[in-house]
C-alpha cells in the first residue's frame, strides 16, 4: 500500500504464540455467533459475523501466493463429550451456515471414532474450512514474503519506549525508528510498554507435548483422518498429527501465565484418556507459551493518539484472527 514498514521483534520471529501454538485453523472468535448476536446491535453483529471465516481464507491465500511450505492439511473437528455439547454443535452448525459456511458435517459417535480413533466422544462437527498447519513454518514463510516485498525485520530489538506525537518515535536499547504509524502487536508479551492496554486482558499459559513418531500400526488407530481436533470443554484439549507423524497434544490452561514445573504430568493423563492405546508412549518434546485472554473473550482492536494502533487478545483464536486483524488494519 505504499508504506515503508519496519518490524521490531523483541526476540525472534515466531517466538511467542505465533510459533508455539497448536497449529489449528479454527474459524470465528472465542465468542461465537450466538453471543455476538445477543451482545451487539444488529448491524454491528452482522459486521463481526460476516468476517468469521476470513482468517482461514487469508492464510490459504498467503500459502498459495507465496508458496509457503507449512504442512497445511484440510479439516478441523469439534468433538462433544456429552449430549448437551452435541446439541451445542448442532446450533453451531446452523449459525455458521447462516453466514455462508457450507462445508460442515455433523458426525455421530461411530463416525468420530472412525476419524479420531477414540470412544470418548458422543459426536462431532467437521469443518472443512478449518484445518492445521505448522505455525512456525507459516510465520517464517510470511516473514520471508514480507521481506521480499521490501519490509524490514529487526530481531532481538525489544521496544523500550514510544515517544508519541505527529511522528511517533519507537526506541530500542540501541536505535530508534521515526514513523507515521505504530502498531502494537505484542499480545501476551507486550509487558509494560503500554499499560493502558495490557491491563485490559490476562496472559494465560497453555501446554503442549509431542510424542515420539508413531509407528504404522499406531497410525492405523490414531487420527486416520489427519484432521485436527478440539473438544467442547471450557478448558479444552486440542490435538493433531505433525508432518513427521507425532501426536501433538495440548491443553491445561494456566491463568496468569506461570510456567508449570512438569508439563508432561499435566498433559499425559488427558492424552491417555483420549487415546488409551498410546499409554506409556514416549514424549519427546514439551513446551509452554502464553496467549492473551480478554474479559469479553472478543479481540481488542483500537488506537490512541490517532496514529498508534493495537491489536491483541485473540483468546485462543490467534492463528486465524491475527490474519483478519492485519487485513482490517491495512
Amino acid at each position: 500500500k505504499g508504506f515503508k514498514v519496519v518490524v521490531l521483534e523483541s526476540a525472534k520471529v515466531g517466538f511467542g504464540a505465533t510459533g508455539r501454538n497448536g497449529g489449528q485453523i479454527v474459524n470465528s472468535y472465542s465468542r461465537d455467533v450466538d453471543v455476538i448476536e445477543s451482545r451487539y446491535d444488529q448491524n454491528q453483529a452482522k459486521a463481526l459475523c460476516d468476517m468469521i471465516f476470513e482468517g482461514g481464507d487469508i492464510i490459504r491465500g498467503l500459502i498459495d501466493k507465496y508458496d509457503i511450505n507449512c504442512d497445511y492439511k484440510q479439516g478441523g473437528l469439534f468433538t462433544a463429550l456429552n449430549s448437551k455439547q452435541l446439541k451445542g454443535l448442532e446450533e453451531h452448525k446452523k449459525n455458521w451456515e447462516r453466514y455462508g459456511n457450507d462445508q460442515l458435517t455433523l458426525l455421530d459417535a461411530g463416525e468420530v471414532e472412525q476419524a479420531v480413533g477414540t470412544k470418548v466422544y458422543t459426536g462431532g462437527l467437521l469443518d472443512m474450512r478449518g484445518g492445521h498447519i505448522h505455525p512456525l513454518k507459516l510465520a517464517l514463510g510470511e516473514a520471508a514474503a514480507f521481506t521480499s516485498l521490501g519490509g524490514q525485520i529487526f530481531e532481538q530489538s525489544a521496544v523500550v519506549s514510544i515517544d508519541k506525537g505527529i511522528n511517533p518515535v519507537v526506541k530500542t536499547a540501541q536505535g530508534s525508528v521515526k514513523s507515521k504509524y505504530v502498531v502494537l502487536a505484542g499480545n501476551a508479551y507486550l509487558g509494560g510498554l503500554a499499560p493502558n492496554i495490557s491491563n485490559k486482558a490476562i496472559p494465560c499459559g497453555t501446554q503442549v507435548v509431542a510424542t515420539q513418531p508413531l509407528s504404522d500400526e499406531q497410525l492405523k488407530q490414531v487420527l486416520t483422518s489427519d484432521y485436527c481436533v478440539e473438544d467442547c470443554n471450557y478448558l479444552l484439549d486440542y490435538f493433531r498429527l505433525t508432518a513427521d507423524k507425532r501426536l501433538l497434544f495440548g491443553g491445561g490452561v494456566v491463568y496468569g501465565a506461570r510456567d508449570p514445573e512438569n508439563i508432561e504430568s499435566l498433559i499425559r493423563p488427558k492424552m491417555e484418556k483420549v487415546f488409551p492405546q498410546l499409554k506409556g508412549i514416549k514424549i519427546d518434546y514439551t513446551w509452554t507459551g502464553n496467549f492473551l485472554l480478554t474479559y469479553s473473550r472478543m479481540p481488542q482492536f483500537g488506537s490512541f493518539a490517532d496514529n498508534i494502533y493495537y491489536l491483541q487478545g485473540y483468546s485462543g483464536h490467534g492463528v486465524t484472527c491475527t490474519h483478519l486483524a492485519g487485513k482490517l488494519l491495512a
